[in-house]
């Protein structure tokens, strides 16, 4: 009868592992670490959608926002690691990540890269006040005039000003950061004129180049823009290595096993072929992107480096 007893209990110890569900087995929780109804909220919410259907699961969009989305990160860095808390990521975790000192998270060690989205340039528009066509005219403008002109941008630390601060340290031009809280009152202030120079993600600026309230003056990186083919590079503007984008992203919290990170990145990467999301990104000037988990972090530890060496070199700090 003893034996018996101990082979019952034995049992029932290993029951759960034995017994333990496939993942996902209950609703998933994407951390969004901005405030609702902005662009990066959207993108979440169509990806939580489709990933929802490819998955079989509900995958529930949650917004925590503040801090230049190192709240809603915390949160995620902080969560158990089993795939069921995830971080919608943007390029303004690696900037704000290196320009913010004392975050309480490691942006390296803390999260286990899942899968990059996709990503797009960023677009450098100036005032019509200013009645700029071309780089090389700003740069002249500046020189010439011995202005310090403003650059605006979503806030400290953000994509936005980071770009700009890259931007003066390739091109030697004076240009004093004005932040502001979100994309919207920076660009109501740039069109305004009180404000001259705006790094931009395409779809913050978009319909104000349509409108012609503002002037595009080049795209960063080495190719032009199917949305706008006349407008060049900042490669054949002549700002060598200027390759500046903004992404989008999915972090888990760091140690989430492998299987679970490796069956988030296969169907990641399989929603990213549906129209849905295709026609949505080529209609915002961005590109799909498919990487392992591996290259994704290898990916994002470059840009870390990079805007770190940046934000040491410039001398900028937020504390």
């Amino acid at each position: 009868m003893k034996k018996l007893l101990a082979v019952l209990i034995l049992f029932t110890l290993y029951l759960p592992t034995w017994a333990e569900s496939p993942y996902p087995s209950k609703p998933i929780t994407l951390i969004v670490p901005f405030v609702p109804g902005g662009g990066t909220d959207s993108i979440a919410r169509d990806v939580a959608k489709l990933l929802s259907e490819k998955l079989e699961q509900t995958v529930i969009v949650e917004n925590k926002g503040g801090g230049g989305g190192a709240i809603g990160a915390n949160f995620v860095a902080k969560s158990p690691a089993d795939g069921y808390t995830l971080l919608f990521a943007t390029s303004t975790f690696a900037t704000n990540s290196s320009f913010e000192s004392s975050l309480p998270f490691d942006p390296d060690r803390d999260f286990s890269p899942v899968a990059l989205i996709g990503k797009g340039p960023i677009l450098i528009v100036t005032s019509k006040s200013l009645g700029l066509k071309s780089i090389n005219e700003l740069l002249v403008y500046v020189k010439k005039k011995d202005l310090n002109l403003n650059f605006c941008s979503a806030g400290n630390g953000s994509i936005n000003h980071l770009s700009g601060e890259l931007f003066k340290a390739k091109t030697g031009i004076a240009m004093t950061h004005i932040p502001y809280k979100g994309s919207g009152p920076a660009v109501i202030d740039l069109i305004a004129g009180r404000t001259q120079v705006f790094f931009s993600t395409v779809p913050t600026i978009l319909p104000f180049i349509k409108q012609k309230n503002v002037d595009l003056l080049a795209v960063t990186g080495n190719k032009r823009l199917a949305l706008f083919p006349s407008i060049p590079s900042t490669q054949e503007a002549g700002i060598k290595d200027f390759d500046v984008s903004t992404w989008w992203g999915i972090l888990a919290p760091a140690n989430t096993p492998k299987a679970v990170v490796d069956k988030l990145n296969q169907a990641i990467n399989d929603i990213t072929t549906q129209d849905q999301l295709k026609e949505r990104f080529i209609g915002e000037g961005a590109s799909i992107e498919r990487l392992t988990p591996q290259e994704f972090q290898l990916t994002l530890r470059k840009e870390l480096v990079m805007w770190k060496s940046l934000v040491k070199s410039s001398g900028l700090s937020i504390n």
